[in-house]
Protein backbone atom coordinates (compact mmCIF):
# COMPACT_ATOMS: atom_id res chain seq x y z
CA UNK A 1 0.00 0.00 0.00
CA UNK A 2 1.40 3.67 -1.01
CA UNK A 3 1.82 5.58 1.79
CA UNK A 4 0.95 9.04 1.42
CA UNK A 5 0.46 12.83 3.25
CA UNK A 6 -3.02 14.50 3.14
CA UNK A 7 -1.37 18.57 3.73
CA UNK A 8 -4.62 21.04 5.11
CA UNK A 9 -4.85 24.26 3.30
CA UNK A 10 -4.83 27.69 5.33
CA UNK A 11 -7.80 28.67 5.09
CA UNK A 12 -8.04 32.08 7.53
CA UNK A 13 -7.31 32.82 10.71
CA UNK A 14 -10.63 30.84 12.00
CA UNK A 15 -8.67 27.47 10.52
CA UNK A 16 -5.23 27.77 12.01
CA UNK A 17 -6.10 25.58 14.82
CA UNK A 18 -6.94 22.47 12.58
CA UNK A 19 -3.80 22.45 10.42
CA UNK A 20 -1.42 19.34 10.50
CA UNK A 21 -0.48 16.65 8.40
CA UNK A 22 -2.78 13.02 8.27
CA UNK A 23 -0.37 9.89 7.52
CA UNK A 24 -2.90 7.52 5.42
CA UNK A 25 -2.15 4.10 4.27
CA UNK A 26 0.95 3.51 6.14
CA UNK A 27 -0.07 -0.03 8.08
CA UNK A 28 1.71 -2.78 6.05
CA UNK A 29 6.03 -2.99 6.47
CA UNK A 30 7.67 -1.94 3.56
CA UNK A 31 9.62 -3.69 1.27
CA UNK A 32 13.11 -4.16 1.42
CA UNK A 33 15.77 -2.40 -0.79
CA UNK A 34 16.52 -5.07 -3.71
CA UNK A 35 13.05 -6.13 -3.76
CA UNK A 36 11.99 -1.91 -4.57
CA UNK A 37 15.13 -1.98 -6.97
CA UNK A 38 13.86 -4.86 -8.67
CA UNK A 39 10.07 -3.24 -8.80
CA UNK A 40 11.40 -0.05 -9.95
CA UNK A 41 13.22 -1.41 -12.84
CA UNK A 42 10.44 -3.87 -14.22
CA UNK A 43 8.27 -0.66 -14.28
CA UNK A 44 10.20 1.50 -15.93
CA UNK A 45 11.17 -1.34 -18.43
CA UNK A 46 7.48 -1.55 -18.64
CA UNK A 47 6.53 2.29 -19.42
CA UNK A 48 9.60 2.24 -22.13
CA UNK A 49 8.73 -0.81 -24.05
CA UNK A 50 4.61 -0.18 -24.01
CA UNK A 51 4.86 4.01 -24.50
CA UNK A 52 2.36 4.39 -27.24
CA UNK A 53 3.87 6.74 -30.12
CA UNK A 54 6.69 8.43 -27.90
CA UNK A 55 10.16 8.16 -28.93
CA UNK A 56 12.63 9.06 -26.14
CA UNK A 57 14.12 12.16 -28.30
CA UNK A 58 10.68 13.51 -29.22
CA UNK A 59 9.11 16.45 -26.84
CA UNK A 60 5.58 15.62 -25.38
CA UNK A 61 3.37 18.63 -26.04
CA UNK A 62 1.20 20.50 -23.31
CA UNK A 63 3.93 22.21 -21.21
CA UNK A 64 2.65 25.58 -22.65
CA UNK A 65 0.68 27.28 -25.73
CA UNK A 66 4.39 27.60 -27.81
CA UNK A 67 4.85 23.65 -27.45
CA UNK A 68 1.13 23.27 -28.74
CA UNK A 69 1.88 25.62 -31.19
CA UNK A 70 5.34 24.30 -32.44
CA UNK A 71 3.53 20.47 -32.60
CA UNK A 72 0.55 22.02 -34.83
CA UNK A 73 2.67 24.05 -37.43
CA UNK A 74 5.70 20.66 -37.77
CA UNK A 75 3.18 17.95 -37.35
CA UNK A 76 -0.47 18.60 -38.51
CA UNK A 77 -1.59 16.27 -41.27
CA UNK A 78 -3.57 18.77 -42.73
CA UNK A 79 -1.16 21.43 -42.88
CA UNK A 80 1.33 19.00 -44.53
CA UNK A 81 -1.13 18.03 -47.01
CA UNK A 82 -2.03 21.92 -47.78
CA UNK A 83 1.64 22.78 -48.18
CA UNK A 84 2.18 19.59 -50.31
CA UNK A 85 -1.09 21.02 -52.81
CA UNK A 86 0.54 24.87 -52.26
CA UNK A 87 3.78 23.39 -53.53
CA UNK A 88 1.98 22.04 -56.18
CA UNK A 89 0.30 24.55 -57.05
CA UNK A 90 3.57 26.84 -57.33
CA UNK A 91 5.14 24.48 -59.67
CA UNK A 92 2.68 24.73 -62.18
CA UNK A 93 3.77 28.49 -62.74
CA UNK A 94 6.52 28.18 -65.33
CA UNK A 95 4.54 25.08 -67.13
CA UNK A 96 1.83 27.40 -67.28
CA UNK A 97 3.24 29.75 -69.60
CA UNK A 98 5.74 27.60 -71.10
CA UNK A 99 6.04 27.38 -75.04
CA UNK A 100 4.07 24.12 -76.18
CA UNK A 101 6.67 20.56 -77.13
CA UNK A 102 7.54 21.15 -80.79
CA UNK A 103 6.00 18.39 -83.17
CA UNK A 104 8.66 16.06 -85.41
CA UNK A 105 7.38 14.31 -88.50
CA UNK A 106 8.99 12.15 -91.08
CA UNK A 107 6.81 11.60 -94.35
CA UNK A 108 8.03 8.68 -96.34
CA UNK A 109 6.82 9.31 -100.10
CA UNK A 110 6.15 7.50 -103.51
CA UNK A 111 7.10 3.61 -101.76
CA UNK A 112 6.57 0.99 -104.53
CA UNK A 113 4.32 -1.55 -103.71
CA UNK A 114 6.42 -4.01 -105.17
CA UNK A 115 9.34 -3.77 -103.33
CA UNK A 116 7.68 -1.59 -100.16
CA UNK A 117 10.58 0.03 -97.86
CA UNK A 118 10.72 2.42 -95.05
CA UNK A 119 14.42 3.51 -95.42
CA UNK A 120 14.48 7.09 -96.75
CA UNK A 121 17.08 6.16 -99.45
CA UNK A 122 14.84 3.32 -100.51
CA UNK A 123 11.78 5.57 -101.24
CA UNK A 124 11.05 8.41 -103.76
CA UNK A 125 11.29 10.96 -101.66
CA UNK A 126 11.31 11.72 -97.51
CA UNK A 127 10.36 15.10 -96.20
CA UNK A 128 11.47 15.72 -92.43
CA UNK A 129 9.53 18.50 -90.35
CA UNK A 130 9.55 20.62 -86.92
CA UNK A 131 6.89 22.10 -86.06
CA UNK A 132 6.04 24.73 -83.23
CA UNK A 133 2.89 26.46 -82.20
CA UNK A 134 3.29 29.89 -80.83
CA UNK A 135 0.60 31.80 -78.63
CA UNK A 136 0.48 35.14 -79.49
CA UNK A 137 -1.15 38.38 -77.93
CA UNK A 138 0.53 37.86 -74.63
CA UNK A 139 -1.60 35.19 -73.84
CA UNK A 140 1.09 32.98 -72.00
CA UNK A 141 2.08 36.12 -69.65
CA UNK A 142 -2.10 36.12 -68.79
CA UNK A 143 -1.72 32.58 -68.35
CA UNK A 144 1.15 32.45 -66.11
CA UNK A 145 -0.27 34.98 -64.24
CA UNK A 146 -3.64 32.90 -63.39
CA UNK A 147 -1.13 29.99 -62.31
CA UNK A 148 0.48 32.34 -59.96
CA UNK A 149 -2.43 33.86 -58.54
CA UNK A 150 -4.03 30.12 -58.03
CA UNK A 151 -0.41 29.49 -56.31
CA UNK A 152 -1.03 32.53 -53.91
CA UNK A 153 -4.36 31.09 -52.99
CA UNK A 154 -3.45 27.77 -52.19
CA UNK A 155 -1.03 28.83 -50.07
CA UNK A 156 -3.13 31.33 -48.54
CA UNK A 157 -5.50 28.59 -48.00
CA UNK A 158 -3.43 26.77 -46.05
CA UNK A 159 -2.34 30.12 -43.93
CA UNK A 160 -6.26 30.66 -43.11
CA UNK A 161 -6.53 26.73 -42.09
CA UNK A 162 -3.10 26.88 -39.67
CA UNK A 163 -4.58 30.42 -37.86
CA UNK A 164 -8.41 28.21 -37.35
CA UNK A 165 -6.58 24.89 -36.46
CA UNK A 166 -4.32 27.27 -33.91
CA UNK A 167 -7.56 28.77 -32.89
CA UNK A 168 -8.66 25.31 -32.30
CA UNK A 169 -5.60 24.06 -30.57
CA UNK A 170 -5.75 26.94 -28.41
CA UNK A 171 -9.19 26.78 -27.14
CA UNK A 172 -8.66 22.86 -26.23
CA UNK A 173 -5.55 23.51 -24.43
CA UNK A 174 -7.49 26.53 -22.61
CA UNK A 175 -10.30 23.63 -22.00
CA UNK A 176 -7.29 21.28 -21.00
CA UNK A 177 -5.82 23.94 -18.42
CA UNK A 178 -9.10 24.91 -17.50
CA UNK A 179 -9.69 21.39 -15.95
CA UNK A 180 -7.31 21.03 -14.35
CA UNK A 181 -7.40 24.09 -12.18
CA UNK A 182 -11.05 23.31 -11.77
CA UNK A 183 -10.18 20.03 -9.74
CA UNK A 184 -7.68 21.76 -7.38
CA UNK A 185 -10.50 24.28 -6.32
CA UNK A 186 -12.56 21.39 -6.02
CA UNK A 187 -10.37 19.14 -4.21
CA UNK A 188 -9.16 21.97 -1.56
CA UNK A 189 -13.21 22.20 -1.24
CA UNK A 190 -13.13 19.23 -0.32
CA UNK A 191 -10.47 19.21 2.11
CA UNK A 192 -12.00 21.83 3.82
CA UNK A 193 -15.29 20.06 4.20
CA UNK A 194 -13.46 17.31 6.03
CA UNK A 195 -12.09 20.04 8.30
CA UNK A 196 -15.04 21.42 8.70
CA UNK A 197 -16.97 17.76 9.26
CA UNK A 198 -14.27 17.46 12.33
CA UNK A 199 -15.23 20.70 13.80
CA UNK A 200 -19.08 19.66 13.78
CA UNK A 201 -17.42 16.25 15.15
CA UNK A 202 -15.49 17.63 18.11
CA UNK A 203 -18.42 20.40 18.93
CA UNK A 204 -21.21 17.73 18.72
CA UNK A 205 -18.36 15.28 21.24
CA UNK A 206 -18.29 18.29 23.66
CA UNK A 207 -22.55 18.50 23.69
CA UNK A 208 -22.04 21.93 21.80
CA UNK A 209 -23.71 20.90 18.15
CA UNK A 210 -25.96 18.39 16.74
CA UNK A 211 -25.00 15.44 14.86
CA UNK A 212 -27.06 16.57 12.13
CA UNK A 213 -23.87 19.68 11.15
CA UNK A 214 -21.48 16.44 10.58
CA UNK A 215 -23.93 14.50 8.49
CA UNK A 216 -24.51 17.77 6.42
CA UNK A 217 -20.61 18.27 6.03
CA UNK A 218 -20.71 15.05 4.22
CA UNK A 219 -23.16 15.40 2.16
CA UNK A 220 -21.99 18.47 0.95
CA UNK A 221 -18.63 16.63 0.67
CA UNK A 222 -20.33 13.84 -1.51
CA UNK A 223 -21.89 16.21 -3.69
CA UNK A 224 -18.30 18.35 -4.57
CA UNK A 225 -17.06 14.72 -5.23
CA UNK A 226 -19.31 14.34 -7.75
CA UNK A 227 -18.82 17.74 -9.32
CA UNK A 228 -15.09 16.67 -9.58
CA UNK A 229 -16.14 13.77 -11.34
CA UNK A 230 -17.89 15.83 -14.20
CA UNK A 231 -14.85 18.34 -14.08
CA UNK A 232 -12.33 15.52 -14.33
CA UNK A 233 -14.56 14.14 -17.38
CA UNK A 234 -14.48 17.50 -18.96
CA UNK A 235 -10.81 17.52 -19.06
CA UNK A 236 -10.04 13.95 -20.78
CA UNK A 237 -12.44 15.78 -23.69
CA UNK A 238 -10.32 18.12 -23.35
CA UNK A 239 -7.29 16.05 -24.14
CA UNK A 240 -9.13 13.92 -26.37
CA UNK A 241 -10.18 17.29 -28.50
CA UNK A 242 -6.18 18.89 -28.07
CA UNK A 243 -4.57 15.45 -29.36
CA UNK A 244 -6.89 15.37 -32.23
CA UNK A 245 -6.04 18.50 -33.73
CA UNK A 246 -2.39 18.30 -33.10
CA UNK A 247 -2.87 14.84 -35.38
CA UNK A 248 -1.94 12.67 -32.20
CA UNK A 249 -3.66 9.90 -30.70
CA UNK A 250 -6.59 10.52 -28.67
CA UNK A 251 -4.94 8.55 -25.52
CA UNK A 252 -1.08 9.96 -26.68
CA UNK A 253 -0.06 11.68 -23.15
CA UNK A 254 -0.02 15.02 -23.21
CA UNK A 255 2.72 17.19 -20.52
CA UNK A 256 0.72 19.52 -17.67
CA UNK A 257 0.34 22.65 -18.21
CA UNK A 258 3.69 24.59 -16.33
CA UNK A 259 1.36 28.26 -16.02
CA UNK A 260 -2.02 29.78 -17.32
CA UNK A 261 -1.88 29.90 -20.79
CA UNK A 262 -0.82 33.35 -22.44
CA UNK A 263 -2.88 34.29 -25.23
CA UNK A 264 -2.21 38.32 -25.75
CA UNK A 265 -4.78 40.28 -28.27
CA UNK A 266 -3.15 43.26 -29.84
CA UNK A 267 -4.04 46.49 -27.52
CA UNK A 268 -6.65 48.17 -29.78
CA UNK A 269 -10.33 48.65 -29.94
CA UNK A 270 -13.10 46.69 -31.70
CA UNK A 271 -13.12 49.38 -34.47
CA UNK A 272 -9.61 49.21 -35.07
CA UNK A 273 -9.71 45.24 -35.47
CA UNK A 274 -12.61 45.93 -37.99
CA UNK A 275 -10.16 48.45 -40.02
CA UNK A 276 -7.64 46.08 -40.29
CA UNK A 277 -9.99 43.12 -41.35
CA UNK A 278 -11.18 45.51 -44.08
CA UNK A 279 -7.78 46.30 -45.05
CA UNK A 280 -7.94 42.28 -46.15
CA UNK A 281 -5.09 41.28 -43.28
CA UNK A 282 -6.88 37.56 -42.97
CA UNK A 283 -5.13 35.35 -44.84
CA UNK A 284 -8.80 33.84 -45.86
CA UNK A 285 -9.82 37.50 -47.62
CA UNK A 286 -6.17 37.42 -49.45
CA UNK A 287 -6.64 33.78 -50.52
CA UNK A 288 -10.37 35.08 -51.77
CA UNK A 289 -8.41 38.10 -53.29
CA UNK A 290 -5.97 36.16 -54.94
CA UNK A 291 -8.70 33.52 -56.62
CA UNK A 292 -10.54 37.24 -57.93
CA UNK A 293 -7.29 37.98 -59.34
CA UNK A 294 -7.08 34.25 -61.18
CA UNK A 295 -10.31 34.94 -62.56
CA UNK A 296 -10.08 38.35 -63.92
CA UNK A 297 -6.60 37.77 -65.38
CA UNK A 298 -8.44 33.92 -66.52
CA UNK A 299 -11.12 36.83 -68.45
CA UNK A 300 -8.23 38.53 -70.22
CA UNK A 301 -7.10 35.44 -71.21
CA UNK A 302 -10.33 33.85 -72.52
CA UNK A 303 -10.99 37.36 -74.46
CA UNK A 304 -7.35 36.98 -76.29
CA UNK A 305 -8.41 33.64 -77.74
CA UNK A 306 -10.59 35.40 -79.95
CA UNK A 307 -6.94 35.73 -82.23
CA UNK A 308 -5.33 33.04 -83.35
CA UNK A 309 -2.06 31.38 -82.88
CA UNK A 310 0.73 31.20 -85.23
CA UNK A 311 2.46 27.80 -85.67
CA UNK A 312 5.51 27.64 -87.36
CA UNK A 313 6.92 24.40 -89.53
CA UNK A 314 10.39 23.77 -90.93
CA UNK A 315 11.48 20.72 -93.06
CA UNK A 316 13.52 19.30 -95.42
CA UNK A 317 13.01 16.51 -98.61
CA UNK A 318 15.68 13.98 -99.15
CA UNK A 319 15.71 12.46 -102.22
CA UNK A 320 17.95 9.12 -102.77
CA UNK A 321 20.86 9.93 -100.49
CA UNK A 322 20.46 13.58 -100.61
CA UNK A 323 18.80 16.72 -99.38
CA UNK A 324 16.87 17.63 -102.37
CA UNK A 325 15.25 21.07 -101.30
CA UNK A 326 14.27 23.06 -98.10
CA UNK A 327 10.43 24.22 -97.00
CA UNK A 328 8.62 26.83 -94.63
CA UNK A 329 5.18 26.62 -93.71
CA UNK A 330 3.29 28.90 -91.51
CA UNK A 331 -0.16 27.83 -89.85
CA UNK A 332 -3.13 30.05 -88.74
CA UNK A 333 -5.92 28.84 -86.57
CA UNK A 334 -9.53 29.72 -88.23
CA UNK A 335 -11.83 31.33 -85.07
CA UNK A 336 -14.44 29.80 -86.37
CA UNK A 337 -16.11 28.16 -82.89
CA UNK A 338 -17.56 31.93 -82.04
CA UNK A 339 -20.44 30.04 -80.13
CA UNK A 340 -17.90 28.04 -78.02
CA UNK A 341 -15.35 30.89 -77.76
CA UNK A 342 -18.33 32.94 -76.68
CA UNK A 343 -19.20 30.89 -73.51
CA UNK A 344 -15.98 30.36 -72.19
CA UNK A 345 -15.52 33.69 -71.97
CA UNK A 346 -19.24 34.26 -70.33
CA UNK A 347 -18.02 31.64 -67.55
CA UNK A 348 -14.71 33.21 -67.04
CA UNK A 349 -16.69 36.57 -66.08
CA UNK A 350 -19.43 34.19 -64.32
CA UNK A 351 -15.96 32.88 -61.73
CA UNK A 352 -14.98 36.25 -62.07
CA UNK A 353 -18.48 37.63 -60.07
CA UNK A 354 -18.20 34.67 -58.09
CA UNK A 355 -14.34 34.89 -57.07
CA UNK A 356 -15.58 38.80 -55.83
CA UNK A 357 -18.95 37.94 -54.06
CA UNK A 358 -17.10 34.90 -52.12
CA UNK A 359 -14.63 37.88 -50.91
CA UNK A 360 -17.39 40.00 -49.70
CA UNK A 361 -18.60 37.22 -48.07
CA UNK A 362 -16.28 35.75 -46.54
CA UNK A 363 -15.01 40.15 -44.93
CA UNK A 364 -18.61 39.71 -43.79
CA UNK A 365 -18.77 36.56 -41.88
CA UNK A 366 -15.28 37.47 -40.37
CA UNK A 367 -16.66 40.67 -39.39
CA UNK A 368 -19.49 39.10 -37.60
CA UNK A 369 -17.37 35.99 -35.71
CA UNK A 370 -14.73 38.95 -34.79
CA UNK A 371 -17.96 41.19 -33.18
CA UNK A 372 -18.98 37.95 -31.29
CA UNK A 373 -15.43 37.12 -30.00
CA UNK A 374 -14.69 40.88 -29.28
CA UNK A 375 -17.69 40.72 -26.89
CA UNK A 376 -17.16 37.20 -25.21
CA UNK A 377 -13.50 37.94 -24.79
CA UNK A 378 -14.05 41.53 -22.90
CA UNK A 379 -17.24 40.52 -21.20
CA UNK A 380 -15.01 37.33 -19.19
CA UNK A 381 -11.87 39.94 -18.72
CA UNK A 382 -14.78 42.01 -16.87
CA UNK A 383 -16.28 39.49 -15.03
CA UNK A 384 -12.64 38.14 -14.18
CA UNK A 385 -11.65 41.51 -12.70
CA UNK A 386 -14.68 41.63 -10.45
CA UNK A 387 -14.41 38.49 -8.76
CA UNK A 388 -10.36 39.00 -8.65
CA UNK A 389 -10.91 42.37 -7.20
CA UNK A 390 -14.20 42.11 -4.90
CA UNK A 391 -16.01 38.92 -4.59
CA UNK A 392 -12.88 37.17 -3.96
CA UNK A 393 -11.58 39.03 -1.21
CA UNK A 394 -15.10 39.63 0.16
CA UNK A 395 -16.77 35.80 -0.01
CA UNK A 396 -13.11 35.32 1.69
CA UNK A 397 -13.89 37.31 5.00
CA UNK A 398 -17.40 36.28 5.41
CA UNK A 399 -16.13 32.59 5.39
CA UNK A 400 -13.06 33.53 8.05
CA UNK A 401 -15.53 35.48 10.35
CA UNK A 402 -18.68 32.79 9.71
CA UNK A 403 -15.91 29.90 11.05
CA UNK A 404 -14.89 32.60 13.68
CA UNK A 405 -18.27 32.80 15.06
CA UNK A 406 -19.26 29.21 14.55
CA UNK A 407 -17.07 27.86 16.80
CA UNK A 408 -18.07 30.30 19.62
CA UNK A 409 -21.48 29.48 18.79
CA UNK A 410 -22.89 32.71 17.51
CA UNK A 411 -24.11 31.29 14.35
CA UNK A 412 -25.35 27.90 13.20
CA UNK A 413 -23.46 25.41 11.20
CA UNK A 414 -25.62 26.07 7.90
CA UNK A 415 -24.31 29.89 8.27
CA UNK A 416 -20.76 28.36 8.12
CA UNK A 417 -21.61 26.09 5.23
CA UNK A 418 -23.03 28.43 3.34
CA UNK A 419 -20.31 30.92 3.43
CA UNK A 420 -17.69 27.76 2.73
CA UNK A 421 -19.60 27.26 -0.49
CA UNK A 422 -19.92 31.08 -1.54
CA UNK A 423 -15.95 31.08 -0.49
CA UNK A 424 -15.16 28.23 -2.82
CA UNK A 425 -17.84 28.90 -5.53
CA UNK A 426 -16.78 32.73 -6.05
CA UNK A 427 -12.94 30.67 -6.79
CA UNK A 428 -14.82 28.06 -9.30
CA UNK A 429 -16.16 31.22 -10.82
CA UNK A 430 -13.28 32.98 -11.06
CA UNK A 431 -11.16 30.12 -12.93
CA UNK A 432 -14.76 29.96 -15.07
CA UNK A 433 -14.10 33.27 -16.38
CA UNK A 434 -10.24 33.27 -16.60
CA UNK A 435 -11.52 29.81 -19.08
CA UNK A 436 -14.17 32.57 -20.66
CA UNK A 437 -11.44 35.26 -21.09
CA UNK A 438 -9.09 32.94 -22.55
CA UNK A 439 -11.40 31.22 -25.24
CA UNK A 440 -12.49 34.79 -26.32
CA UNK A 441 -8.77 35.93 -26.70
CA UNK A 442 -8.38 32.70 -28.77
CA UNK A 443 -11.58 33.59 -30.88
CA UNK A 444 -10.53 36.85 -31.39
CA UNK A 445 -6.65 35.55 -32.22
CA UNK A 446 -8.23 33.07 -34.78
CA UNK A 447 -9.24 36.23 -36.75
CA UNK A 448 -6.35 38.83 -36.08
CA UNK A 449 -3.16 37.27 -35.34
CA UNK A 450 -0.71 36.32 -37.07
CA UNK A 451 -0.49 33.17 -39.25
CA UNK A 452 2.09 30.76 -37.72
Amino acid sequence: MICFDLLRHRVGPGFRALRGDRRVGCGRPKAGPALRALMFGAALAWSLAFAPGISAAEPVPGGDIASIRDWLVARNPQLRALQADADAADARIQPAGALPDPMASVELREIDPDQPSLLPGNVGSTTYALKQTFPLWGKRGLSRDVARHEAQARQLDRDATAVELLAQAEEAYVRYWHAREAITVVDRLIALLEQVEEVAGVRYALGMAAQQDSIRAQVARTGVQRERIERFAAGREATAALSAVLGRRADAPLAGPTSPPALAVAPMTLDDALQRLERGAHPALQASTAMAAAASSNVDLQRRNRFPDLTLSVGSMQRGNRLDSFEVMLEVEIPFQQRARRERERESRSLQDGALARTDAARSELEGRLGAAWARWVSAREQRQLIEKTLLPQSDANFNSAMASYQVGEVDFGTLLEALREWQGADLARVDASRDELLGAAAVRAIDGATP
